[in-house]
């Protein structure tokens, strides 16, 4: 709590405005909203539509916003826009030229991070969840993909704080107030606050984003089972991809938008795939 009141008195001198929660509809969201709620500082909920989100997480979060505009908290849901036109994972894919892939998430990039451009927000990031998010995420931080440019701040201390608060860089800053939780610590959390959480974790899920997600891995293959018409839904965006791909004129060693799916999809049955450096070179080679 106290890293979120710092937060908000950080917004409120920078920005002028609350703090703004970002809701997933994942667990550590929940947490993240439930904390900054008994703080007591003033504060925003939104939520980035990525449109590839599970329906149970769609109606959740409706859900979740109705509760809090009850109560005064005003409540926002952010569409994606690319290119000054509003897209979907559907027609980004073939904006894009070729899927996303653990090593080329655009899809986080512009369906997630894009919005609360010059805000303050919190986010439900962990250390727990990765080795690279130990090593670049702190409690405090700036919005950067400059490297040299990125201002972590990992505790309350005046003199780096003055820093970060007069900092010229512009966009957004970001508070993860519970980056050092575990998961025991969530859920411990949860169950001793009846916080309720997306109904997906109650059909076995251990992660809720968006269906299909790369960095799922192996777990896609039980999520389009769950939810077939999704993965419907990506391989009409890969013959899209290709259409547009062939239409200038471009080489590839996909045969179809099913061939293009058992790739992503890392199957190992399908012969001839390019690997994923060879899809990083490629993109290089052909993204306007």
């Amino acid at each position: 709590m106290e890293r979120v009141r710092a937060a908000s008195e950080m917004s409120l001198h920078i920005y002028g405005r609350p703090l703004i929660v970002t809701d997933s509809g994942g667990k550590d969201s929940a947490v993240c909203r439930e904390i900054v709620r008994r703080s007591g500082v003033p504060f925003e909920l939104q939520h980035n539509h990525t449109t590839a989100d599970a329906p149970q997480t769609v109606y959740y979060v409706r859900q979740i916003f109705r509760e809090y505009e009850t109560r005064g908290i005003p409540c926002r849901i952010s569409y994606p826009y690319y290119k000054g036109q509003r897209v979907s994972m559907w027609s980004l894919i073939p904006m894009k030229r070729f899927p996303p892939t653990r090593l080329q998430r655009y899809c986080c990039e512009i369906l997630k991070e894009s919005s609360c451009q010059d805000r303050f927000i919190t986010t439900g990031v962990r250390w727990a969840e990765s080795q690279k998010r130990r090593n670049s995420r702190g409690i405090f931080e700036n919005y950067t993909r400059n490297k040299n440019k990125k201002i972590i701040l990992n505790n309350d201390n005046d003199d780096e704080r003055m820093l970060f608060e007069t900092c010229a860089i512009k966009g957004k800053r970001i508070c993860n107030p519970i980056v050092d939780w575990l998961d025991r610590d969530i859920w411990d959390y949860i169950r001793s606050e009846h916080i309720p959480v997306n109904p997906l974790y109650e059909w076995g899920f251990h992660r809720v984003g968006c269906i299909g997600c790369p960095m799922a891995a192996k777990n896609r293959w039980t999520e389009f089972r769950l939810f077939p018409t999704y993965q419907r839904a990506y391989v009409r965006a890969f013959g899209v991809m290709l259409a547009y791909i062939q239409e200038q004129g471009i080489k590839t060693r996909w045969k179809d938008a099913e061939d293009v799916f058992a790739w992503w999809m890392e199957d190992k049955n399908t012969e001839g795939q390019i690997s994923l450096s060879d899809l990083e070179l490629w993109r290089m080679e052909n993204e306007g």
